[in-house]
């Protein structure tokens, strides 16, 4: 259960970075709440999974799904770059949360 609690927690961090390019800097007050609430969900979360899995594993799946989507999200809604080298680097953070996810003692 752990492990699905922390890739929820990994969504809400996507959710959260994207919803900072829609803040505007904080000055839009309906995306700065949204986003706000996600960033509380994603860390209670994340804090909930670290009640059994190693901090160093949980910590990097969190943030290397956060990353992955971020940059997935960056490329659809924003027209971020979606060269062969960006999605090279974006395939070795994914064989990287895999390789944690098989190695961790959970």
């Amino acid at each position: 259960m752990a492990w699905v609690i922390l890739v929820i927690a990994g969504l809400f961090e996507i959710a959260w970075a994207i919803g900072l390019k829609y803040t505007e800097g904080f000055t839009k007050p309906l995306p700065t709440i949204l986003t706000i609430t996600a960033m509380v969900i994603s860390m209670t979360l994340l804090g909930i999974s670290l009640k059994s899995l190693p901090v160093g594993t949980a910590y990097g799946v969190w943030v290397g799904i956060g990353t992955v989507g971020t940059v997935i999200f960056g490329i659809m809604l924003f027209g971020e770059s979606a060269s062969m080298v960006r999605c090279v680097f974006v395939t070795l953070i994914i064989i990287g949360i895999v390789g944690l996810k098989f190695t961790s003692p959970i």
